[in-house]
C-alpha cells in the first residue's frame, strides 16, 4: 500500500463522502456545462437530479458490479459507518448508499487515483446527457 493510500486509509470513511461529495458535484457540474446551453439556474437543477442521494444510490447499483474487490470494500465500510445525520429528502437505504458513493470516489480522490475515478464515472455516463 502506497504511503499517501496509508493516510487516506486511516481517515473516516465519512471523511471520504465529504470530499466525494464536492468531487462528484463538480464532475456532474462540468459535464453539464460542457454537454449543454442552460443557464446557471437550470443548470443547478440539472445538477440536482444528479447529485440527490436516490441518483447516487442508483449510480452505484449500476457500476457495483465493476468495481475491484478494494473498491467494493471502500463502499462496504462507507456505508456501513455510523452517520447521525438524518436525511430530509430520502429514504436512509438510499441515503447510505449514496454516502458509499461519495465515499468511494472521495477515498480514490484522495488517494490520487485518478484513472480509477473516471473509470467508474465512464460507467455512470450514460445517465448523464
Amino acid at each position: 500500500m502506497e504511503e499517501q493510500e496509508k493516510i487516506v486509509n486511516e481517515r473516516a470513511p465519512l471523511t471520504w463522502a465529504y470530499i466525494g461529495d464536492a468531487v462528484f458535484e463538480l464532475y456532474i457540474r462540468e459535464k453539464l456545462v460542457e454537454n449543454t446551453k442552460l443557464k446557471p439556474h437550470r443548470l443547478h437543477i440539472e445538477t440536482v437530479k444528479y447529485v440527490k442521494a436516490s441518483a447516487q444510490a442508483e449510480i452505484l447499483k449500476q457500476i457495483k458490479e465493476h468495481l475491484t474487490e478494494e473498491e467494493q470494500e471502500i463502499v462496504r465500510r462507507t456505508r456501513n459507518t455510523k452517520n447521525h445525520h438524518l436525511p430530509k429528502n430520502a429514504n436512509m437505504i438510499d441515503y447510505m448508499y449514496a454516502t458509499a458513493f461519495e465515499g468511494l470516489i472521495g477515498y480514490l480522490y484522495l488517494s490520487r487515483k485518478a484513472r480509477k475515478i473516471k473509470r467508474n464515472f465512464k460507467l455512470c455516463i450514460k445517465r448523464i446527457k
